[in-house]
């Protein structure tokens, strides 16, 4: 089944309110296997309206409307869907009744318009509103079924999930739901990520296979329908092991969590804690690891010796090895492979790492914008050391750094 979900309402077009609705109703339309191929947004005017149905209409099987249920005259989806299928309007009786209560119990006139909020269009089955007070729709006609929701989130989503996923069950006949599964990879671009596999991405129908690139990391969505989850599990596992075959090496979690949070339960598992120096992030690399909730347990500190001094003083690094004409520099192999160490020592971690580069806007020590050096210092194996060339702005190539560093760590546990 094909969806489109229509959007009523021209404070959505004025940007004064964000459609959270469609997020809302695609996630759950996913999950009952029918695929969302658009999304329309209109303004509250029948004529608009009727044109975005008759759009709709021609490319999907079922359409959800959103908003213009209320009372007010420019509430108008009800009455443009039936002129469009030529029905008439219709007083919902029970949701009348609960209307007029409402009034009198709080002893307010109720006024000829909020009469509207319990119009039904003709041969439609009601969808009672338990948080408000306007009526949802459903019917289908001639192959295309309708869902008329209310536009207040508060009211459309108890709706949606009751009454309506309901009649959509209904309509649909067998139900194949949609199973997902996630994969997440780091030390390795989108770009080449995709071109590992690109057979696979052009070739797929069910199960289908979509990279989401974030920075420093990338993610793989395979996505299948099926009766049952023993199905689905054959399908993606097939899927997931074709992939892993181009690209396995790189895979650091089944499950959407960052690369940091990765390394922080694999320190726990293994009962080893880590420590960080750093200079061009700033302190970045700590900051990432602490976001991750307990990571108190495994990362012991970090310092930022962001100028020679301050590698000098805190981590004990002569001067010799950071100035003079012949001293190697504080942007150098040796330098971050004695940042990792010293940093380990002071703290008495298991691991000490660090970085050491250039973020910009210009070069330092001769140095190009880009150049990074990370140090690997593990208790008992000898110090190592890994360079980078990474672009994009001065924030871009910290985080980046810091991404990278967190890969080489994964890589060692």
């Amino acid at each position: 089944m094909r969806a489109e979900i229509i959007a009523v309402g021209t404070e959505l077009l004025l940007g004064q309110t964000v459609n959270t609705n469609a997020t809302y109703l695609s996630q759950g339309l996913a999950e009952l296997g029918v695929d969302v191929y658009f999304q329309t947004v209109v303004g509250d005017n029948a004529g608009r309206i009727r044109l975005a149905i008759e759009l709709a209409r021609t490319r999907a099987d079922l359409i959800l409307f959103t908003g213009g249920l209320g009372p007010t005259m420019d509430d108008l989806t009800k009455d443009a869907l039936a002129d469009y299928l030529n029905r008439s309007i219709e007083i919902h009786q029970p949701s009348m009744d609960k209307i007029e209560a409402l009034f009198s119990s709080r002893g307010i006139h109720m006024v000829e318009s909020n009469r509207r909020q319990a119009h039904l269009i003709e041969g439609s089955d009601p969808l009672m509103n338990d948080a408000g007070l306007a009526v949802g729709n459903a019917l289908t006609v001639d192959g295309t079924s309708y869902v008329l929701l209310p536009g207040p989130p508060r009211e459309m989503k108890p709706m949606f999930d009751g009454p309506a996923k309901a009649w959509i069950r209904s309509v649909m006949g067998e139900e194949r739901k949609l199973f997902s599964r996630l994969l997440m990879f780091a030390g390795i671009g989108e770009s080449s990520l995709e071109q590992a596999i690109i057979d696979l991405i052009e070739g797929q129908s069910d199960p289908s296979i979509a990279p989401y690139a974030k920075e420093g990391e990338v993610a793989i969505r395979i996505s299948t329908k099926a009766l049952n989850e023993q199905e689905a599990e054959t399908r993606l596992k097939t899927a997931e092991d074709q992939i892993l075959a181009r690209v396995g090496t790189h895979l650091y979690a089944r499950e959407d969590i960052p690369l940091e949070e990765a390394v922080i339960r694999q320190l726990r598992a293994t009962g080893r804690s880590l420590a960080s120096a750093e200079s061009l992030t700033g302190g970045l690399f700590a900051q990432l690891v602490t976001q991750v909730p307990g990571s108190s347990g495994e990362f012991v500190g970090g310092v930022v010796t962001y100028t020679n001094l301050m590698k000098h003083k805190l981590l004990s690094i002569p001067m010799s090895q950071l100035e003079g004409t012949d001293a190697p520099g504080a942007i150098s192999e040796s330098t971050a492979a004695l940042m990792a160490e010293r940093v380990r020592e002071l703290a008495g971690s298991d691991f000490g790492v660090s970085l050491t580069g250039v973020a910009g806007p210009a070069e330092s020590e001769g140095k190009p914008v880009g150049l990074v050096f990370f140090g690997l210092s593990e208790r008992g194996k000898p110090t190592q050391v890994f360079t980078a060339h990474l672009s994009g702005s001065r924030g871009i190539i910290r985080l980046r750094a810091a991404k990278s560093l967190l890969y080489r760590l994964w890589q060692a546990l």
